[in-house]
């Protein structure tokens, strides 16, 4: 019986520890729901003060741009007042007002008349003609472009959590083509697209251009098919006086006119359209010649963000809110993981998020938005486009080429052939320093038909550093690249480096991040992989492209082994900018490499090739 009691009291125990226990359980449970209602009651508020914060600073914006608006237009009106003032004086002070005046005072007098004659001949100082002052309160014009086209809004909500971005910094030059001006009425995503390929004069309204356009006169008036601004009603239906006063200046002075319909049924401007010497479209099914929209590399490139990328795949809706000024969109381009873009997305639109280097779809993969940014730039930069408007319109488009002089010294013959089809694999090769052995001559011109070989026997009393150097000396092309005959070159390597001069800043440009394969471990490795699209101290000499006339400044080195590393500390010397582009199109071959095996990943142990050549 005791037994029994005692296994029921033991029973009775646990069943009330299990109760209390359930009872902390439901009141933890309580506690945590209450926190949880509080706390989605603050994001809730958090995302409507957000979203009225947004709201006031667009009204604040929209205040600003109206109180320059009246500064400006008060500033005007005092110099066109003061012009009268002047006027009225140089008037009143002219010898044949005087004279006048002297005649009608002095018809009754002979003597105040002679008086007023003998005045009235003496010279006197004309009054100074008034300058136009800088408006008060605002900034002096900046003519580079992009300086006054830069991101405002740094702050992005995403389910109500709010994140803080390091804006990116629209680039403020150079000019594409410096020799030709063009006044442009376009709306900000095409005047984005423009103000690199020239310089470019915009803001002038109806009122205003027959006095800003002459400060400098363009060689070309480019008009996009806009919906909204001061042009917007002269260019719908009937042409206003304002656009006819405007293409009449042009007609005056010789001014080439351009319409360009980006948008819009394009019978509601082929009216004003007419009025033009050249129509141009982006719309295939208009008969007009197309014009179609380009990446423009200084604005649509894998730039990253300061910070770099957040780890979300987020919807088109989520990534560009509808208040977003252009400059801002071109930081949201740079912020997510991925996009995952909805069908029917504009062509343009998937093409600038891809030349961003942003993957599109619900998967980050690195390798497939290379792909896609190289699509993107193959498919055509707005240099290409203006070169055929220009070409089109009569207007010379010169501007600098990105053709390359590769030089190559081949000090082993037994990697002649894998060193020359590394080389004839590359797109933009104009010319070609071969360095080597006797029959490395006419195999180079073999497999380099549409190339200009130049070859230079191997001299063994010379270091690798010192042929490079002589080979410096009869390079013509503007850029110059540096191969190494050991290692393995994708057939985009050039071109993908190339493409870092339409965007950077740099004078050399390489690689920091590449994979290397050791023969020895059968390795793959990945040196540095966080070194992409960055300005660094350093890069690989075997993956150099340079500017000729920078790489004649700092020179090489007299050695054959580390002729790049004493490069790269005269660039950082002499202040020259070096550029890392991606991880791919290249592979470092080596035997075996201790410092490679202490400096970067291990990726597997086979061949490197299919992950560096995409």
């Amino acid at each position: 019986m005791s037994i029994e009691l005692e296994s029921t009291r033991r029973a009775l125990r646990d069943a009330v520890a299990e109760a209390e226990h359930a009872a902390e359980l439901a009141r933890l449970l309580a506690a945590a729901q209450s926190r949880l209602a509080e706390a989605e009651s603050r994001a809730t508020e958090a995302k409507e003060l957000s979203e009225k914060l947004s709201e006031a600073e667009e009204r604040l914006e929209d205040e600003r741009a109206a109180v320059d608006k009246l500064r400006k237009e008060l500033a005007e009106q005092r110099y066109q007042a003061e012009v009268a003032n002047w006027k009225l004086s140089s008037i009143k002070v002219a010898r044949w007002n005087r004279l006048g005046d002297a005649i009608k005072s002095g018809k009754s007098n002979p003597m105040r008349l002679a008086k007023g004659l003998k005045g009235a001949t003496r010279p006197v100082k004309r009054p100074v003609a008034p300058k136009r002052k800088p408006v008060a309160g605002g900034q002096a014009k900046e003519e580079r472009p992009g300086a006054a086209f830069q991101a405002t809004t740094s702050t992005r909500t995403l389910g109500g959590a709010s994140f803080k971005l390091k804006p990116f910094r629209v680039p403020t030059g150079p000019n594409t083509r410096p020799h030709i001006t063009a006044a442009v009425i376009a709306e900000p995503h095409v005047e984005a697209l423009l103000r690199y390929e020239w310089r470019q004069s915009t803001g002038f309204t109806p009122r205003d251009f027959a006095r800003v356009l002459p400060q400098e006169v363009p060689h070309l008036l480019m008009v996009e098919s806009v919906s909204q601004g001061p042009w917007a009603e002269e260019l719908r239906g009937e042409p206003g006086e304002g656009l006819k006063a405007l293409l009449a200046w042009c007609a005056e002075r010789g001014i080439r006119t351009v319409f360009w319909h980006t948008q819009g049924d394009v019978a509601t401007y082929a009216a004003a359209a007419e009025l033009f010497e050249h129509r141009f479209t982006t719309d295939l099914t208009v008969g007009w010649p197309r014009l179609q929209f380009g990446v423009q590399p200084r604005v649509h490139n894998p730039l990253p963000l300061a910070g770099g990328r957040i780890d979300r795949v987020l919807t088109l809706d989520q990534l560009l809110p509808g208040h977003l000024s252009y400059p801002d969109v071109l930081t949201s381009y740079r912020w997510p993981a991925a996009v995952d873009c909805p069908p029917g997305t504009p062509q343009w639109r998937l093409t600038e998020l891809a030349a961003c280097g942003t993957p599109i779809g619900d998967d980050p993969d690195t390798r497939r938005a290379h792909v896609a940014l190289r699509r993107a730039y193959s498919g055509g930069t707005m240099s290409d486009r203006i070169d055929a408007m220009l070409e089109a319109v009569g207007l010379p488009g010169a501007r600098a080429t990105l053709d390359v002089s590769v030089l190559l010294v081949i000090p082993d013959a037994t990697r002649m052939e894998h060193a020359l089809a590394q080389l004839a694999r590359q797109s933009g090769v104009v010319q070609a320093i071969v360095i080597g052995p006797a029959e490395a001559e006419q195999r180079a011109r073999d497999m380099l038909p549409d190339a200009e070989v130049v070859f230079r026997r191997l001299r063994p009393d010379l270091t690798v550093g010192a042929m490079l150097g002589h080979g410096l000396d009869l390079c013509e092309a503007d850029l110059v690249a540096v191969m190494d005959p050991r290692d393995v070159y994708g057939g985009h390597y050039l071109a993908d480096l190339r493409r870092a001069f339409l965007f950077s800043t740099a004078d050399i440009v390489g690689k920091a991040a590449f994979y290397a394969h050791l023969r020895k471990p059968q390795a793959t490795l990945l040196k540095q992989p966080d070194a992409e699209y960055a300005y660094l101290p350093e890069i690989a000499g075997a993956t150099l492209l340079a500017r000729r006339n920078a790489l004649r400044e700092v020179g090489f080195a007299d050695l054959t082994d580390g002729w790049d590393e004493v490069m790269m500390r005269q660039c950082r010397q002499d202040g020259i900018k070096v550029f890392s582009a991606d991880r791919f199109g290249y592979v470092r071959v080596r035997e075996q490499d201790r410092w490679l095996l202490g400096a970067a990943h291990l990726v597997e142990y086979g061949s490197a090739e299919p992950h560096a050549l995409i």
